[in-house]
C-alpha cells in the first residue's frame, strides 16, 4: 500500500467505482462535499462514474442524483443493476433450485428471520418480511436490532407470513441482522451447509447498530455487478478504479487496475487495496480523484 503523494496508477483510469456508506457519505450518512467537488472533476475529466454498494436500489437513488451520477447503480452488493433514467433491470442474480429454501430453514433453526430483497421497486416496496409487528416505534432510540430496521424502512416492505416455508418469486438477495459474533457464525454455517452456492459477507451498515450477514447467490459481489456494464462499455479491468470501506469492497478493490481504501476501512480492505486515502469525513474522496487524475495525464 502507499499513499496518494506516491502513487502510480498502472493504467489511464476510464471508469471510477464507489461505494455509498463510510465512503462518498461521512459519519452523518450525508454526501460530503469533498465527495460532489472528487466526482464533478474525474467526470469533467471524461471519466465514468457509478455507484456500486450494498444499499437497496431505492435508497442508492438520492445518493446518484446528489453526486449527479448518472450510471447505472449497482446495488444490493452486486446482485441488482438498474438503470436510474428509467430503473430498467440491467442484471438481477437468482438462487439455485432449493438453495434459498434450504438456507431459510437454517436461518430460523438458529433462531433468527430473514429479509429478502426483490426487484420491486415499480411496485412500492423493496423487500419482504415475515411480519411487522416487532418494528420498533421510535427506532432512533431503539437498541438495535431487526426491529431497528424495520422500524426505519417500514414504508417498502412488503409483509410474507409464510416468508420462511414459501419464499416469493424473484429473490435475488436478502440478509440475517444480529450482534456481530451470531452474525459471523451464522456466515460459517451457511458456507458450510451449502458450499459453493452462497455468497456471504458479515458487515454493519453505519446506519444501524447491529451486524447483516449478507445472502446473495454464487458467483454474485459488487465487482461481478461492475464488469457486467465495464465490460459492455469496452472498459478492461485494469482500467477501473474501485473504493471502499467495507468487506463486501474487497473483490473490486483486489481485481481492479487500481484498488482503493478510504482511511476510515476495515484492516482487511486496506490490506487489499493498493493505495490508502484519507477518511470519508476528510479528504478521502479528493485523494482519489488525485489519484485518477493523475492516471489520465
Amino acid at each position: 500500500m502507499t499513499s496518494p503523494a506516491s502513487a502510480s496508477p498502472r493504467s489511464r483510469v476510464r471508469l471510477l467505482v464507489l461505494d455509498i456508506d463510510g465512503t462518498v457519505t461521512g459519519s452523518n450518512h450525508q454526501v460530503t462535499a469533498v465527495a460532489r467537488d472528487a466526482v464533478a472533476d474525474v467526470q469533467r475529466a471524461g471519466v465514468r462514474v457509478m455507484l456500486a454498494t450494498g444499499r437497496r436500489y431505492r435508497d442508492s437513488l438520492a445518493v446518484a442524483r446528489d453526486l449527479g451520477i448518472e450510471a447505472p447503480i449497482v446495488s444490493a452488493s452486486g446482485a441488482l443493476v438498474k438503470r436510474p433514467s428509467d430503473h430498467a433491470t440491467l442484471s438481477r442474480a437468482a438462487f439455485a433450485p432449493g438453495v434459498l429454501e434450504g438456507v431459510l430453514r437454517q436461518v430460523v433453526d438458529a433462531g433468527h428471520e430473514a429479509i429478502l430483497y426483490s426487484d420491486s421497486f415499480s411496485h412500492g416496496y423493496d423487500f419482504h418480511c415475515q411480519s411487522l409487528a416487532a418494528a420498533a416505534v421510535d427506532p432512533g432510540s431503539f437498541g438495535g436490532g431487526l426491529a431497528e430496521y424495520l422500524g426505519r424502512n417500514r414504508t417498502v416492505a412488503q409483509v410474507a407470513p409464510n416468508l420462511h416455508d414459501t419464499p416469493p418469486e424473484g429473490v435475488f438477495g436478502g440478509f440475517v441482522m444480529g450482534p456481530r459474533e451470531r452474525m459471523a457464525s451464522l456466515e460459517r454455517s451457511l458456507e458450510e451447509a451449502f458450499p459453493g452456492h452462497l455468497s456471504l459477507h458479515t458487515i454493519k451498515s453505519p446506519r444501524y447498530r447491529d451486524w447483516m450477514c449478507e445472502l446473495a447467490p454464487a458467483g454474485v459481489t459488487k465487482w461481478s455487478g461492475v464488469m457486467s456494464l465495464a465490460s459492455a462499455w469496452g472498459i478492461a479491468p485494469d482500467e477501473i478504479c474501485a473504493v471502499g470501506d467495507d468487506v463486501n469492497d474487497v473483490p473490486m478493490i483486489e481485481a481492479c487496475g487500481l484498488g482503493v481504501a478510504m482511511g476510515n476501512a476495515r484492516p482487511e480492505v486496506m490490506a487489499a487495496a493498493d493505495h490508502v486515502v484519507g477518511e470519508h469525513d476528510g479528504r478521502g474522496l479528493a485523494d482519489v480523484a488525485d489519484l485518477v487524475l493523475a492516471s489520465l495525464a
